[in-house]
């Protein structure tokens, strides 16, 4: 498949997962489209960017090592999305990569560097904090326990902001901030 053809076929997809999952197997399937890919996603100003964000979502899920070149730059771009399909496909990302660096770390390595730990992290929190819809809410939550095994003051933030909020959220939020805060005790 030819970068255009790629493009084309971005431009046509649909949120369905069929439609995503199709997507996501030509990328695993020819990794040199991932770039291709990775520059919708990272163009904000792209009026297909959330797209690709769903794309990125299912190719990061199988293969969050191909995040690696593109790290710095992602975690940079966070706080610029906007759209509600591309916040809740970043989330989830985040959440891959919080549960990755987690397991490098457990080895002695490490998948993020301080910078973009830092960035996701703050990210994640924005997420929480701000107006968002539940599933990037419930991704952050989850991406910032997994980051807190590993840094001390994210628990009690993170505790004291699910607390908070619980009252005044969706059955669907508190569903996530009570799985969250069960394992915070």
């Amino acid at each position: 498949m030819t970068s255009s053809d790629f493009i084309r076929k971005l431009e046509n997809s649909t949120a369905h997962r069929q439609s995503r999952e199709s997507m996501s197997d030509s990328v695993s399937a020819n990794p040199e489209l991932l770039p291709v890919l990775m520059n919708v996603v990272l163009d904000t100003q792209n009026k297909n960017h959330y797209k690709g964000c769903w794309i990125s979502e299912l190719v990061f899920e199988n293969h969050i090592d191909w995040l690696i070149p593109y790290l710095e730059t992602f975690c940079k771009t966070l706080s610029a999305y906007s759209h509600d399909g591309a916040l809740r496909s970043v989330s989830k990302i985040c959440l891959f990569s919080a549960t990755h660096h987690l397991k490098k770390k457990k080895s002695g390595e490490a998948f993020l560097t301080d910078e973009q730990l830092e960035l996701m992290i703050e990210s994640c929190f924005d997420w929480l904090i701000s107006d968002q819809k539940v599933a990037t809410k419930a991704y952050a939550m989850r991406a910032l326990y997994a980051f807190g095994k590993t840094n001390d003051w994210i628990y009690p933030e993170l505790k004291t902001i699910l607390v908070q909020d619980y009252p005044n959220h969706s059955a669907a939020y508190q569903g996530a901030s009570k799985e969250i805060l069960k394992k915070l005790k």
